[in-house]
């Protein structure tokens, strides 16, 4: 089994500046609160699932002040998200993690039913599948798991809609990749997404 590295990517938890959907039911500042406890969720699961490395890839970069707030546990490591829309994002990080010989795991922090349990058995799944999904309910996914890089399944995405699961399916099956499908989670995006929150927070 190849080693497996996990890359959360995260935007800062700023007031106004995330999960700006959340801002009517919660403020600006619930909203990026919010925000932030899923990003130590995020983190804490992963660093519990064992299978390897945890990186948070961020935006802004590391030592931007926006998160000046945020202490990570020693053993995350940061890097740089970069410019461009999310899928070149994310192709830019799997790129790199494939190189070094590498399974990757790509990961968002709006799924809280996204455990270490998960993220183990999708670990799993890449010694024998050269790709793992977990799709969500609103369309997209909420991990993406990687043995080879094609820059396909990022590029020409309108990401953010119904249909990137869907894409993302069919450029992994006409690159003829074996992929596992997870159970599909909810999000945590929008206001009537809070009741998938085990303990909704206080408006």
């Amino acid at each position: 089994m190849r080693p497996v590295h996990i890359v959360v990517l995260a935007k800062a938890p700023v007031s106004g500046q995330v999960k700006t959907r959340l801002i009517p039911a919660l403020g600006a500042q619930g909203a990026a609160d919010l925000a932030r406890d899923m990003l130590y969720n995020t983190l804490g699961h992963a660093l519990a699932a064992g299978v390897g490395p945890v990186e948070l890839c961020a935006s802004p970069p590391e030592h931007d002040p926006a998160w000046q707030a945020i202490v990570l546990p020693a053993t995350v490591s940061w890097s740089d998200q970069g410019a461009g829309d999310l899928g070149a994002r994310m192709a830019r990080a799997a790129q790199r993690i494939i190189a070094t010989r590498s399974a990757i795991l790509l990961i968002g922090t709006d799924c809280p039913k996204l455990d270490a349990t998960a993220i183990r058995h999708a670990a799993s799944v890449l010694a024998q599948y050269d790709a793992v999904m977990a799709p969500s309910f609103d369309g997209g996914y909420t991990l993406l798991g990687l043995n080879q890089f094609d820059p396909s399944i990022f590029t020409d995405i309108a990401w953010s809609t119904a249909e990137v699961a869907s894409i993302t399916r069919q450029r992994l099956t006409q690159l003829g990749w074996r992929t596992y499908s997870l159970p599909m989670m909810h999000d945590i995006d929008i206001p009537d997404d809070l009741q998938w929150l085990d303990t909704p927070p206080d408006k």
